[in-house]
């Protein structure tokens, strides 16, 4: 029998970044960036005007007339399962049996709230200048003790923070250009069991802290052919970032020997996806809206988890792939005052068939949303959504060998929703 620490630091950076799955969008990627654009499911921010859309567009505070501050919260309340289907664990002795434990767990994914900001200053008829700060990946599932799905996850915690200065400009009447730089800020929390040789004997735990610094940028620009029609364009670039934190190490029993359990320094290097964004709003009339948007997000960027330990390093493949997603919606005048919006979005899954691990149980969804704006003031809008994510059915299924060299193979079926609630504030001065 041998104890791979590196094998080990692998296992435990897996989580860092993959935490927030099934939250509301793709993978650990959160798009509760924008109350206003909650409400027609995403589908027109990236050719929408004002600071509300720095995240989809970095051009669309452009050209502002005034100083523009926007507020946001999202309350994320996500229901379900996850259910073993014949997970197995093959001791070094060597032994198969079944996992055993807690057949089923129920709502992993815990709910939280998403909080954005956003900040434009008009500097002149050209330049604007804005600030904004979004928590893309940020969420937390958490497996009890007894879990089937403990040697692959028990609890995963990750928060981000990213800070985004704009340089917007007008160039004319019909085009403006936009560019932003930020920086990003990650913390991470993972626990998993550790099997021991015996079934008999108590399993051990292994655990991950660690944060990192690291920056990003992005560009858009948007274009008006007609006063009726708004084209906008944005790409947002991958981000390599590199945490940095402690491994730990405990529980394990003879005959492993007593100095595999330990506490040491160590750090994971991934990247998050870059995104390339397309959409328009047409105004029909005086008072209905059409919103469209298609984006192609590069989750192959999220290849493997590059970890370094001590002197060594390893690598753990993930395989995910490039997706697109599709999203229309509508915006309705229904009074000087008020303004109705409703959307729907179709965004696959980018994780692999073979491969999907119980810390990313993710599936296909679809987002219904509506929301509306109600203008209190004429420099004072309040803005709500409400949406309603349906996850497809999909199965978790993969084989890992742990750093106490028993071989588990996962398998299990996962089902959920999730209803967001958004409410937020824009005000002009």
């Amino acid at each position: 029998m041998t104890f791979s620490r590196n094998r080990l630091a692998v296992g435990v950076a897996f989580g860092v970044l993959v935490a927030a799955s099934q939250a509301s969008a793709s993978a650990f990627y959160l798009q509760e960036q924008s109350v206003r654009g909650a409400g027609r499911a995403y589908s027109g921010e990236v050719a929408d005007h004002g600071a509300s859309s720095l995240w989809w567009n970095p051009a669309a505070i452009a050209g502002l007339e005034a100083h523009e501050v926007y507020g946001g919260l999202h309350a994320i309340q996500v229901d379900s399962d996850v259910n073993n289907n014949g997970s197995t664990i093959t001791r070094p002795v060597p032994v198969t049996t079944a996992i055993g434990g807690d057949s089923r767990v129920s709502k992993p994914i815990k709910s939280g709230v998403v909080p954005n900001f956003a900040s434009a200053w008009r500097i002149n008829e050209h330049l604007t200048l804005g600030l904004s700060l979004a928590a893309p990946y940020n969420f937390t599932t958490e497996y009890g003790p007894r879990s089937w799905t403990r040697y692959d996850a028990l609890k995963s915690r990750l928060t981000t923070a990213d800070l985004q200065g704009t340089v917007a400009w007008r160039v004319n009447d019909k085009l403006d250009l936009g560019v932003g730089v930020s920086a990003v800020h990650a913390d991470a929390e993972l626990t998993n069991a550790l099997p021991n040789i015996s079934p008999l004997q108590a399993d051990g735990l292994q655990s991950l802290k660690g944060d990192g610094w690291t920056y990003g940028w992005t560009v858009g620009a948007q274009y008006r052919p007609t006063p009726a029609l708004t084209l906008g364009a944005s790409y947002r670039a991958k981000v390599e970032q590199t945490l940095k934190g402690e491994v730990a190490v405990s529980g394990l029993l003879a005959p492993i020997p007593a100095s595999s359990n330990f506490k040491t320094a160590g750090e994971a290097q991934i990247t998050t996806p870059w995104m390339a964004i397309i959409g328009a709003r047409w105004a029909v009339n005086d008072r209905v809206t059409l919103n469209g948007s298609v984006s192609r997000i590069g989750w192959s960027q999220f290849d493997a988890i590059r970890v370094k330990y001590a002197t060594s390093s390893s690598t753990s493949v993930q395989d995910y792939k490039d997706i697109t997603t599709a999203a229309v919606g509508v915006d309705y005048q229904a009074s000087p005052r008020l303004t109705l919006r409703a959307g729907v979005q179709y965004d696959p899954t980018p994780t692999p068939d073979i491969g999907r691990t119980a810390r990313v149980p993710d599936g296909n969804r679809m987002m219904y949303a509506a929301g509306a704006t109600w203008a209190a003031k004429p420099n004072l809008k309040l803005d709500a959504a409400l949406s309603y994510i349906g996850f497809e059915d999909t199965k978790i299924n993969r084989t890992d060998v742990t750093a106490t060299s028993s071989i588990v193979n996962l398998r299990g079926d996962v089902t959920g929703s999730a209803v967001v609630m958004s409410t937020g504030a824009r005000f002009s001065f």
